[in-house]
């Protein structure tokens, strides 16, 4: 049957947070790990104010009827702080805290210039207006940043590069990561980690070596290489599959309940119908 999990080959997974119903999109992500390698599920839960126990359960529920299977028990962001923790202390040398907020953040960049400001993977690129604080001056209220100029020249490089399913090799430069990724930020307020430090680490523990997503992250990617390299751990091989919209054209997210899988089941739709809705095939992500 099309999308059942297979058992050799490359480990992947589907990590989704339980911050509401899975929907359409996540069910053809979710069938896309399965389809090309050993499958994990991992729990991102580290957002402990929107995450939810019955949407962590619908998770497994649904996945469930899609015909999936995984080891258990599943890995819990929540349960991995220490070794967040341990990533970021390793780190710590080439970070600054950062008290500046969103609204800094678009007031720095609202000079007068041509077109709108920079955005990146997380929004407006940060201008670097803390870039000069130290570590020890870190206070509770601070994101902790990740200096991207002092990053590539700890590893001696001025480029890295990561590699898809098909062979191709994907490269960005120290420069044009700096102007249009920037320092991203490893550790957020209330958090002590952010999704990007905790899915470098997670994957690797977990011995993940095909990372399946959306193309939405594929700049995130270089991100995660260049903290894989800081950290001195392996670079899975890269799948950024198409993504799911809606009838507009949009990218579905989870405020689109309307086309969460909960209620196709609950309509009487079968794993069938929802993979030919999502004209899924295991082997053209």
């Amino acid at each position: 049957m099309a999308g059942r999990p297979v058992t050799t080959g490359p480990v992947t997974r589907f990590a989704p947070s339980p911050t509401g119903l899975l929907h359409l999109g996540h069910a053809f992500s979710a069938l896309t790990a399965a389809a090309h390698g050993r499958f994990l599920l991992r729990i991102e839960d580290i957002d402990r104010e929107r995450c939810r126990p019955e949407y962590e359960a619908a998770i497994s529920e649904d996945l469930a009827w899609l015909g999936l299977t995984w080891p258990r028990p599943v890995l819990r962001q929540s349960d991995r702080m220490a070794a967040y923790g341990a990533a970021l202390r390793r780190l710590a040398p080439l970070c600054y805290p950062c008290r500046c907020r969103r609204g800094d953040i678009r007031a720095a960049l609202s000079a007068p210039q041509e077109g709108a400001p920079p955005a990146g993977p997380d929004g407006l690129i940060y201008p670097g207006t803390c870039r000069g604080r130290d570590m020890a001056d870190a206070g509770p209220d601070d994101v902790i940043r990740l200096d991207v100029g002092r990053a590539f020249a700890a590893l001696g490089v001025d480029r890295l590069s990561f590699r898809d399913q098909d062979g191709a090799d994907h490269p960005m430069g120290a420069r044009d990561f700096a102007a249009t990724i920037g320092d991203v930020i490893l550790a957020r307020r209330g958090m002590g980690t952010s999704y990007h430090l905790a899915v470098v680490v997670d994957d690797a523990a977990q011995g993940i070596t095909l990372v399946t997503r959306g193309l939405d992250l594929f700049d995130s990617t270089w991100i995660h290489v260049l903290l894989q390299r800081l950290l001195d751990l392996p670079t899975p091989v890269y799948l950024h599959h198409r993504l799911i919209r809606d009838d507009a054209g949009r990218r579905l997210a989870k405020r689109d309940d309307a086309r969460a899988i909960r209620h196709y089941r609950e309509a009487g739709a079968s794993p069938a119908d929802i993979r030919a809705m999502l004209r899924f095939s295991p082997s053209a992500p």
